[in-house]
């Protein structure tokens, strides 16, 4: 049975799960759906057509399913849907999709996003995301599984960060990230996440083949073009390098972030 508390107001027909706990002031709308055993503390608005998975928190003042920060959105049925066991401090802010663009903006699961952290309009957010207070996604912008958004970091809109990505307090960033890169507090790809890729247990193999792809990528000699068909061609066997590979020529809207210049 759900917990609700009686200062809290929820339109009859939202759809609450089994074991929700709503706390007080909460402002729950007509198109919400709330998962099974997820805790609104207190004060949390959620709005739109928004779906929240089972056993997420939600802390006081977290708003979600507001509007997107669009110019150009009037009105329509887009959508806010969020994974299972997330944890949103306190402030945290996640908007709904644009009719002219995706429509729907989508967060994955057991993601922990600190106070004062946004997803804009659009964004499509992996599982076991960490995003330190403050840090910011522009609208249309892509999340890999497993990245770090450090304290104060901004994300461009339409941009992509790869899984396993690092991204540091107070970047600024601009471009494309490649998958299992770090980018340093002024925004430059800065080699490496290899404090993460050792700590979620990737191989010394694996590592050892991601670095010596990362060097033959960005070194000085050749073109770069050249400098990625023959990471693909001696790399052909190594999964992790080749998630960089296909990263970095899939389409994009943004150039590729890249070391800081010499």
């Amino acid at each position: 049975m759900s917990k609700i508390h009686p200062t809290a107001l929820i339109d009859p027909s939202a759809r609450i799960g089994q074991d929700v706990e709503i706390g007080p002031y909460c402002v729950i709308g007509p198109h919400v759906e709330i998962g099974a055993r997820t805790r609104l503390l207190s004060h949390v608005s959620i709005q739109g057509w928004t779906r929240l998975g089972e056993d997420c928190v939600l802390h006081p003042f977290v708003a979600v399913g507001e509007p997107p920060q669009d110019f150009k959105y009037k009105d329509g049925e887009v959508r806010l849907e969020i994974g299972v066991r997330n944890t949103l401090r306190e402030h945290v802010t996640m908007h709904l999709g644009t009719p002219t663009a995706r429509g729907v903006t989508r967060v994955g699961s057991g993601g922990y996003f600190m106070v004062g952290s946004h997803v804009a309009h659009d964004c499509i957010v992996g599982d076991n995301v960490v995003f330190a207070n403050n840090a910011t996604l522009g609208g249309e912008s892509t999340v890999g599984d497993f990245v770090i958004m450090g304290g104060l970091s901004a994300l461009h809109q339409k941009c992509r960060v790869g899984r396993y990505a690092f991204i540091g307090g107070g970047a600024p960033v601009t471009g494309d990230v490649i998958p299992y890169g770090m980018v340093d507090n002024d925004g430059w790809l800065a080699g490496l996440n290899l404090v993460g890729l050792k700590r979620r247990g990737f191989s010394r193999e694996t590592i050892h083949n991601l670095r010596a792809a990362y060097r033959l990528l960005y070194a000085e000699e050749g073109a770069f073009n050249e400098r990625i068909e023959d990471a693909a061609r001696l790399f052909a066997g190594a999964r992790e390098v080749m998630d960089i590979i296909e990263f970095i020529k899939a389409p994009a809207a943004r150039p590729l972030a890249i070391p800081e210049p010499r």
